[in-house]
C-alpha cells in the first residue's frame, strides 16, 4: 500500500473537494461514528432535518460524541433539536460547533469549547463533505441531477462496497484507461477520448459489452458520458439497453485507504411518465448487472500493487495527462493552473477514433456546466 507522498501528488495528504460520508438512509434517531481524511467524525441529522458534521472528540475530556450507548444520555437521546449532547458530561453543541449549553455550571461558556463544524450538503441520497486542507470555501458546487427528482427515472438503492487498500489515484486512473475495457469488461470500444477542463475530468467513449447484455444475451452499443465532479464523484451517463446515470463515489479513509459506493438511476424501461414496479424491478436488475461489471475493476485495485510509475504505451491513454489533472487537488489553489496548464484539452488514444459531435453534446457533459448540476 502506498501512500500521497509516495505517488508525488502535492503538498496536501488528502485532496481538495466535496467527498460522500454517508447515505442519506443511514442518519436516523442516533449519531453516526464516521472517520475520514485521517479524522474521526461526528454524523447526525438534526430534529429540523439538517444534516451535521462535526469533529469527533469533546474538548472537555477528549469524549466521542457518536460512540456510546450506555449513558442515559445516550439512552433518552443525545441528539436535542440540531444540536448534540456529549454523553460523558452532558455538554452541548450546536451545529456551528459551539458549546451551547454546561448544564452543571453558571460561568460563562470558554469560546474554546467548541469542536469543527463541516460544509455538508444533502442531495442524490447522500451527504457530501467539503474538505479543504487550507481550509477555504467550496471551490465549485457538490454535485446534483435533474433526473432525481424526476418521477420517469428510478433511483438508486445505494450499495455499500466497503473500505478498499489503495490509494484513490488508482481509482482516479480508470478515466484515463481505455485499453483495460477490453480485457476487463469485454468491451469492443469504437471511439474513445478524454477531455479535463477545470475541476472536471470527461471521458467519453462507445461500444459493445459482454456485461451488460439484454435479455438476447446481446449487447447493444453502450455509450458513456462519464464526468468526475471534483476528485471523488464519477457520475456517468449510459445509453443502450437503458438510459442510466451511473454514480460511483470514492472517499479517503486514511492514507491509502478509501471507502466506495455505487448506485444506477434508471430512466423508467417501459417509458412510463411516472415509474411503475415493473420498472423498478428492471431499474433494480440492471444496477445489479451494472454493479457486477464495476466489481470486475474493483477486484484489480483490490490486489494490486501500487502504480506509482507506470510503464504506459501510447495507445493506453492519457495516464499522465489524468494525474497532473489530479495534483491540483493535492496543492494549494494558488498552483491549479500550474497543473491544469499540463492536463487541459480533448486526448485520444494512439490508434484509437475520437468522440463523434454527438457524444460530445450528451446532456450530461452539458450539465456539468450548466446550474442542473446546482
Amino acid at each position: 500500500m502506498a501512500g500521497t507522498k509516495e505517488y508525488g501528488l502535492g503538498e496536501f495528504t488528502f485532496p481538495r473537494g466535496w467527498f460522500m460520508v454517508a447515505d442519506s438512509a443511514e442518519l436516523k434517531d442516533k449519531p453516526l461514528a464516521v472517520r475520514f481524511f485521517g479524522q474521526d467524525f461526528a454524523l447526525y441529522r438534526g430534529k429540523s432535518g439538517r444534516v451535521v458534521m462535526l469533529d469527533a472528540y469533546c474538548p472537555h475530556m477528549g469524549t466521542h460524541l457518536a460512540r456510546n450507548e450506555t449513558s442515559y444520555v445516550a439512552q433518552d437521546g443525545c441528539i436535542e433539536g440540531d444540536s448534540i449532547r456529549c454523553s460523558y458530561h452532558a455538554w452541548r453543541f450546536g451545529p456551528d460547533g459551539k458549546c451551547n449549553e454546561i448544564p452543571y455550571t453558571q460561568v460563562p461558556i470558554p469560546p474554546a469549547a467548541r469542536v469543527k463544524s463541516w460544509p455538508v450538503v444533502e442531495r442524490l441520497g447522500a451527504v457530501f463533505v467539503w474538505h479543504d486542507p487550507e481550509g477555504g470555501e467550496p471551490e465549485w458546487e457538490a454535485p446534483n441531477l435533474a433526473e432525481w427528482d424526476d418521477p420517469a427515472w428510478v433511483r438508486w438503492k445505494t450499495d455499500h462496497l466497503g473500505t478498499l487498500n489503495c490509494h484513490p489515484q488508482e481509482v482516479v486512473d480508470n478515466i484515463a484507461d481505455c485499453v483495460h475495457l477490453g480485457p476487463i469488461h469485454g468491451s469492443t470500444v469504437q471511439f474513445f477520448e478524454n477531455e479535463f477542463r477545470g475541476h472536471l475530468a470527461i471521458q467519453r467513449q462507445g461500444g459493445g459489452h459482454r456485461t451488460l447484455v439484454g435479455p438476447d444475451g446481446k449487447s447493444p452499443v453502450l455509450i458513456t458520458d462519464t464526468v468526475y465532479h471534483g476528485p471523488g464523484v464519477l457520475l456517468s451517463r449510459m445509453t443502450g439497453q437503458f438510459e442510466s446515470i451511473i454514480f460511483i463515489v470514492h472517499t479517503p479513509v486514511d492514507d491509502g485507504v478509501i471507502r466506495v459506493w455505487h448506485g444506477l438511476l434508471v430512466k423508467s424501461p417501459s417509458g412510463s411518465k411516472v415509474a411503475t414496479e415493473s420498472d423498478v424491478a428492471l431499474a433494480r436488475q440492471f444496477q445489479a448487472a451494472h454493479l457486477q461489471a464495476f466489481a470486475q475493476d474493483f477486484e484489480v485495485w483490490t490486489y494490486k500493487r501500487p502504480n506509482v510509475h507506470g510503464m504506459y504505451m501510447p495507445g493506453d491513454g492519457a495516464f499522465r495527462k489524468a494525474r497532473f489533472w489530479y495534483k491540483q487537488f493535492y496543492n494549494p489553489r494558488a498552483r491549479k493552473q500550474e497543473f491544469l496548464g499540463q492536463a487541459e484539452g480533448i486526448h485520444v488514444p494512439q490508434g484509437m477514433k475520437g468522440a463523434p459531435d454527438a457524444a460530445r453534446t450528451m446532456p450530461l457533459a452539458e450539465a456539468v456546466a450548466s446550474t442542473k448540476w446546482i
